[in-house]
């Protein structure tokens, strides 16, 4: 597989120098509006309080991070400028709201946004969630297929990388039934596998995959203190994603304690993973001092960041660089054609 321009550079961007990707979300809507109500006892959360929660974690986190993952309604807005230059940038596509039937969701996309104002807001990437159950209804199937498909097809005609994320989640019946951004306590392995290996097909146009753990984060047994039979079992399962992923794959948190998510980094590094896109294990703690906003800075600082540099040494010692995929073959991924031809060849934006 070969990768284009535009394509190219921006994994590179959203990557250390050595190729491991250690980005920091900082995209979530609804956790966030529920902490600041709750906080502030109100019915609706303030655009202030949401961006300056937002802000703070820019100002505080970005900076051991090799990319930060933004929304275009409070974090780009309000926090761009906290960004370094020097650090890759990827922007959110999907809303947050979506409409929930008895057996599935469909996703849309962020109302007057698209892939092309990402890019020519300068990002280096377009991140999309889609929820999915491979035992949805067809209807609902068939629409999150295309929703996830014309979004390759755009991150193609603009070339941009295109993250993907998939989260199973519970049906309205389900015991464990909630619309929350959280993970499914009651997911099944399989769900994960045949989500993963949908849309691991080349027609949805995905560049790197974030996923989820395939166990619960709670159930991932210690990988350095359980019991070896335990631990091979689950080696299994983190090695059947890496298999089922055609592209580079980087996990994300899902809400997942500290502790839980150093777990599961172990076994998607030893099964193949390039690094992380994680959020509220990183920094949900530190914000249970909001709206006090000299102590969140100083848990941020004492509790966060050196949580963030921990994984950050886990994956410098772990992680496969995405260059190495075997997705491009013995080589890494090179510009092509990198002679005087190359201006007549590319393509770059295609109408």
């Amino acid at each position: 597989m070969e990768l284009s321009a535009g394509k190219l550079w921006g994994l590179r961007r959203l990557s250390d120098d050595q190729g491991r990707f250690k980005m920091v979300a900082v995209d979530q809507r609804p956790p966030i509006k529920d902490l600041v109500t709750k906080a502030r006892g109100t019915a609706t959360a303030d655009f202030e309080d949401v961006a300056l929660v937002k802000r703070l974690l820019v100002e505080e986190l970005s900076a051991g991070a090799s990319a930060v993952l933004l929304d275009p309604h409070f974090a780009y807005p309000m926090a761009i400028d906290a960004v370094s230059p020097k650090q890759g940038l990827l922007l959110t596509l999907e809303d947050s709201v979506f409409v929930e039937t008895s057996h599935g969701r469909m996703s849309s996309q962020i109302d007057d946004w698209s892939v092309e104002k990402i890019k020519r807001a300068g990002a280096d990437a377009v991140k999309v969630l889609a929820w999915y159950r491979p035992d949805a209804t067809p209807e609902v199937n068939e629409h999150q297929q295309e929703f996830v498909a014309a979004i390759g097809a755009e991150c193609k005609r603009f070339d941009i990388p295109f993250l993907f994320e998939l989260l199973v989640y519970p049906f309205p019946g389900d015991e464990s039934h909630t619309t929350s951004y959280v993970e499914a306590p009651m997911k099944r392995v399989e769900h994960v596998f045949e989500s993963v290996a949908t849309f691991a097909a080349p027609e949805f146009g995905v560049d790197v995959f974030k996923l989820e753990s395939p166990l619960p984060a709670n159930e991932v047994p210690d990988p350095e203190a359980a019991d070896s039979e335990e631990i091979d079992a689950t080696q299994l399962l983190f090695d059947e994603v890496n298999r089922l992923s055609t592209v580079p794959w980087v996990m994300l948190s899902a809400g997942a304690s500290q502790e839980a998510f150093r777990r599961i980094m172990t076994y998607a590094y030893r099964a193949g993973a390039s690094g992380f896109l994680a959020g509220r294990a990183i920094w949900w703690d530190a914000l249970a001092s909001f709206p006090d906003i000299e102590r969140t800075k100083h848990a941020l600082r004492s509790d966060s960041l050196p949580y963030l540099a921990s994984l950050n040494a886990l994956t410098d010692a772990q992680a496969m660089p995405w260059t190495e995929h075997r997705a491009y073959g013995t080589e890494p991924p090179q510009l092509v054609p990198a002679d005087a031809s190359f201006r007549h060849h590319y393509e770059g934006f295609m109408p």
